[in-house]
Order: C-alpha cells, then sequence, then structure tokens
C-alpha cells in the first residue's frame, strides 16, 4: 500500500511529518510517499536513516492562503501535487496536515465529488467510555445549507453501517436544546429534512448527551463542529495537566500514580488529539486523510493508519453504493 503524505503541510512541517512517516512506515508496512522540497524533506530523512521515496514539490500552501490559490497561483504545491498522484493511482491514499480549506478544494476539483454529493463533509470518530460517535462535519464547510446536512447524515450513516458494522446507526443533529423547535433555522430546516429521510433520525441532540450513547452519527455544519472538536482538545489537555500537577504537588501520590499508570494512559489517550490523527473527508473520489495543522509526529502516525484503515475497508466505495 502506498499513501502520500504532504510533508510541507503542518506548523512543524518537514519534521514531524517525516518523522511520523518513518514511524508509519515501520508500525504498518507502508510505504509512504513523501510529497515536498525535496532538499528539506531528504535533509530530514538522513536524521532518520531511513529511505522512503520523495516527489518534488516546489511550492507550499500556507495556512494563511486562501484555499482558491492551491488550484489558480499553487499548482506545484505539495496539496496540488499530492493530490494528483492520487487521482492518478500512483498512491492509495492522500494525508495532509495543511491547509483545510485548500485540501478539501483541492479534493473538489481533482478527484471530484461522489455523485450525488453537493459538498465533501470532514468526519471523526469520537470515543466515549461507553460509546463512539462519528461526527461530521467538524470543518469542511464553515457555511452550510439545511441539504447539506442531509448528505452529512447519510454518508455518515453509511460509514457506521458498512465500515463498522451498525445497523441502522441512529443519526442525530447538533442542536440548543433537544425539542423539534429549538435551534437556528439551519437546524430547524434540517431537522424537518431529516425526519422525511428513511435515516433513523433521532432528533436533536445537545452537547452534553455525547457521551450519553443515544446517537451513532451527529451532524452539524463545519464551524460548530470545528469548534465543539477543538474545545474538546483544549479541555482535554486542561484535565491532563491538572492531574499531572496534582501528582507532581503531593508526593505520596506518585505511588498511587504508578499503581494506576495503565488506567491513567488510558485515560489520557482518549483525550489526546494525536491518538486520533486525522479526520477522514467523505464525498470524494479517493481517501483524503486532513490532519490537525499542528500535528506532532505521533499524530501524523496516526494519521496514516488511518489511511491505511481507509483504503483496506473501502470507503469511497461504501458511501458511492450507500449514497445512490
Amino acid at each position: 500500500m502506498r499513501i502520500a503524505l504532504d510533508a510541507m503541510g503542518g506548523e512543524h512541517s518537514p519534521a514531524a511529518e517525516v518523522e511520523g512517516a518513518v514511524a508509519a512506515a515501520k508500525a504498518h508496512a507502508i510505504e509512504v510517499v513523501l510529497v515536498g522540497k525535496k532538499e528539506a524533506v531528504e535533509a530530514e530523512l538522513k536524521k532518520h536513516r531511513y529511505d522512503l521515496p520523495v516527489v518534488e514539490a516546489s511550492q507550499v500552501i500556507e495556512m494563511t492562503d486562501h484555499p482558491s490559490e492551491v488550484m489558480r497561483d499553487k499548482r506545484d504545491s505539495s496539496i496540488a501535487v499530492g493530490m494528483k498522484l492520487l487521482k492518478n493511482k500512483g498512491v492509495d491514499a492522500f494525508v495532509s496536515a495543511g491547509n483545510t480549506g485548500a485540501v478539501m478544494t483541492a479534493a473538489t476539483l481533482i478527484l471530484g465529488r461522489i455523485e450525488g454529493i453537493e459538498r465533501p463533509a470532514l468526519s471523526i470518530l469520537v470515543a466515549f467510555p461507553s460509546n463512539s460517535v462519528l461526527l461530521l462535519d467538524v470543518g469542511a464547510n464553515a457555511n452550510c445549507k439545511p441539504d447539506y446536512l442531509v448528505q452529512f447524515a447519510q454518508m455518515g450513516s453509511v460509514y457506521m453501517a458498512k465500515i463498522f458494522g451498525i445497523e441502522n446507526p441512529r443519526v442525530g443533529l447538533l442542536s440548543n436544546g433537544e425539542e423539534d423547535t429549538k435551534g437556528n433555522s439551519l437546524v430547524c430546516e434540517a431537522h424537518k429534512m431529516l425526519r422525511a429521510t428513511k435515516l433513523n433520525f433521532v432528533g436533536n441532540i445537545e452537547g452534553h448527551d455525547l457521551p450519553s450513547n443515544s446517537t451513532d452519527v451527529l451532524v452539524t455544519d463545519g464551524f460548530t463542529g470545528n469548534v465543539l472538536i477543538k474545545v474538546g482538545e483544549g479541555v482535554g489537555e486542561i484535565i491532563v495537566q491538572s492531574v499531572k500537577q496534582a501528582i507532581a504537588s503531593r508526593p505520596y501520590l506518585k505511588a498511587v500514580a504508578l499503581i494506576l499508570k495503565p488506567a491513567l494512559r488510558s485515560a489520557f489517550n482518549s483525550v489526546d488529539y494525536s491518538e486520533y490523527g486525522g479526520a477522514p473527508l467523505l464525498g470524494v473520489n479517493g481517501n483524503v486523510i486532513i490532519a490537525h495543522g499542528r500535528s506532532n509526529a505521533k499524530a501524523i502516525k496516526s494519521a496514516l493508519f488511518i489511511a491505511k484503515r481507509a483504503v483496506e475497508q473501502d470507503i469511497v466505495s461504501a458511501i458511492r453504493k450507500g449514497i445512490n
């Protein structure tokens, strides 16, 4: 399996990307094709004494660049070159921690949307002690129409049914109240449309109900979803730091912490964004994973593993068959 990685995309590129790529290649038996400025990428590879193929891309899309620049002014960017490799079947998947809007634009223009899908959506599986919820959109579409949310629900339902074997997945709509009339105009209209579908729509879901095992798929617009995910990351980091500080300030707790180390590690991992790696971009004709902009090597390795799973489980075909 060959997976292309945007070596110039994240805040810590290319060092984090190369380190994560080497770790993933060793751990998951995949060939990672690094896309970016060859001289810089190969310099990082030498530090790890490991060979991976490098494809030259002379330009870099910055986080501050407008997404349209990926195809207009920077056609030789690492994002555009990597996406073309995927389009031409030179690789099986593409991973980038770069500009989310640019990755989505490149995927839409180069790979094309699955027939029947108006807007692709970023999805992420959020794990809780008693259940997991597929949340989408988490950043691809800041402004949405009600029918976009319906399509997100359809893709999410197919994903959970085909990939995770959940029969008739429950679909919820994120809102500020469980009553049918709660929410802004987007939520209220989407609610009516979802009621009219054949999906197993369970109604509005409030934020505090996420861990209650009340839904398998949770739909929202990309702006709200992205804020929700980042707030969760922040809260997770606060919890981890608070526990570590409490242990460090009380010597007698260090012995207890050693005994509880496996449990603490498991709990910390559940709120560590680097464990999840990246989010699949659902709705395009190719396996595209978008990682966090501040991804470290561990997060890049995790994102490459997510890409491997996407290929193995043929997510694109599953959505294509489920939608059409």
